[in-house]
């Protein structure tokens, strides 16, 4: 590994360069739907052994910052999706999106490698300031925690781990073990403790297969309606009467969910039509998402939808997608008419304030999410533990490949940081019951028209994590790192 590293470093900046970026997608595939976390690890312990070897900080620098622009390009490829559901408007802007995301992100890592090697702390160093990174990177204008290193591990046992540990310390395992394997690489055979200790984690968390329960009965309904259409004033009655006839069929369920933005008129002139969800629904509750006024506010709405079209509670979206659901100076830029790609104006929808749990006859209170909102640990948690998470989406907009499912590992490892069920409903998919070990007892596949009924699982004793949060995590990242650093300056 270290002739390897030497030859790289040695080498023309254009190889250098290109190898870095393969290299970090090669640690994307990581990521689903493909899940490959070997190569994950295996291209993470290349990227610790080269900057090891890196002359100076910005050379260490440009080594993480062309690894990481490699991995956020592949990882976050789905960003290109929303500028083409209408291409001839706004289709010129994808290669700039994700040439901007891929590089921006990839920024946070260089800034890892820039600090660890202004303090002489060495591989491991790299390790914390890249946990400390992706952290910061979940936080920093408004954050944005996808595709974080750690969410390699969702659809193995040690994902269990999220329970103790959460999202930024999976990010922290998964570097120290990449960093044993590239200490294991130059003979420091004491580092296999690190995989040892890997395999031993994988035994004893893995949760086996999802028991059947006998909890409520909830009604996942799945239209699939191809963004392009969503609006169309030609195809919104069809897809309105899909969604009637699924809500109304078979046995009658303790609950019926319909995903974001399910009816296509604003609350305000939506009676007529809640009318016939509620009489479809024949007084099961039921929840929908759509959009609402208040004044001259915008809100992306869910409701709880009582009898006779009564709406029992409404839950405003409180974290707002941006360059999605608002811009940034959004009414001086609507005059050239530049708005968010979810919003029909500048000035976008408005965030909604603190609000309580949503409580839900006859299966208790609930924690309502909407999109964009299910990929934030530390926003998740609520002061009075709930009996269920609800979390309603369109995924339309992240198309068919890697977004949907990225979506829904990050929902995987909500429920189990937070020891909570969650019903996960999606406009095309992927609709879903996951248990509070974060399994799939249930789903409707992506593309699909579908109403599921599945039985709500139950939530387990209150995690770690959902006590505790990032802090402990956070705090062992910056003591170990000022305690390697500390060691190496003073043995050198």
């Amino acid at each position: 590994m270290q002739r390897f590293a030497s030859w790289l470093h040695d080498g023309p900046r254009w190889r250098r360069a290109g190898i870095l970026i393969g290299l970090g997608a090669l640690a994307g595939l990581g990521q689903a739907p493909l899940g490959v976390w070997w190569i994950a690890i295996a291209a993470l312990s290349v990227l610790l052994s080269v900057y090891a070897m890196a002359p100076n900080a910005g050379r260490a620098f440009g080594t993480a910052w062309a690894f990481g622009l490699g991995y956020f390009a592949l990882t976050l490829r789905w960003i290109i999706e929303p500028f083409l559901v209408d291409a001839a408007s706004t289709g010129w802007m994808a290669p700039f999106a994700i040439a901007l995301m891929a590089s921006g992100a990839a920024l946070f890592w260089g800034a890892a490698a820039w600090i660890a090697s202004k303090l002489k702390s060495g591989a491991f160093g790299l390790a914390m300031t890249l946990t400390l990174a992706e952290a910061a990177r979940s936080l920093i204008l408004t954050g944005f925690p996808w595709a974080l290193i750690g969410h390699i591990w969702v659809d193995t046992p040690l994902a269990q781990a999220a329970a103790y540990v959460g999202p930024h310390g999976l990010t922290f395992l998964t570097l120290v073990l990449a960093f044993t394997i590239a200490a294991v690489a130059a003979r420091r055979w004491l580092a296999l403790l690190g995989p040892a200790l890997t395999v031993l984690g994988w035994i004893m968390l893995n949760p086996g297969a999802a028991p059947n329960h006998d909890g409520p009965l909830v009604r996942l309904v799945q239209p699939n309606v191809p963004q392009n259409e969503k609006w169309d004033p030609d195809r919104r009655q069809f897809y309105f009467d899909r969604m009637l006839a699924m809500t109304g069929d078979g046995d009658r369920p303790d609950l019926i969910v319909w995903p974001e933005t399910a009816i296509p008129t604003l609350l305000d002139f939506a009676q007529s039509q809640l009318d016939l969800v509620s009489e479809a629904a024949g007084g099961v509750p039921l929840i929908t998402g759509i959009n609402r006024s208040n004044g001259l506010r915008y809100h992306n709405s869910f409701i709880l939808l009582g009898q006779g079209g009564v709406i029992d509670r409404i839950y405003d979206k409180a974290h707002l997608a941006p360059f999605g659901e608002y811009i940034p100076f959004g009414e001086w830029l609507d005059r050239f008419g530049i708005h968010g790609l979810a919003a029909s104006t500048g000035g976008g929808f408005s965030p909604g304030g603190v609000q309580p749990l949503v409580e839900i006859p006859g299966i208790g209170p609930a924690r309502a999410l909407i999109c964009y909102e299910g990929i934030f640990a530390e926003e998740v948690g609520h002061d009075e533990r709930p009996r269920l998470m609800v979390l309603i989406t369109n995924d339309a907009w992240f198309g068919t490949a890697a977004g949907p499912y990225q979506h829904l590992a990050q929902a995987q490892l909500r429920a189990i940081e937070q020891g909570v069920p969650m019903v996960r409903v999606a406009n095309t998919g992927i609709s879903a019951m996951i248990d509070a070990q974060g399994r799939i007892t249930a789903q409707i596949p992506l593309g699909q028209a579908s109403a599921l009924d599945v039985r709500l699982p139950p939530a387990t004793a209150q995690p770690l994590y959902a006590r505790y949060g990032d802090i402990p995590v956070i705090l062992l990242a910056i003591l170990s790192l000022a305690a390697t650093s500390w060691r190496r300056r003073r043995i050198s």
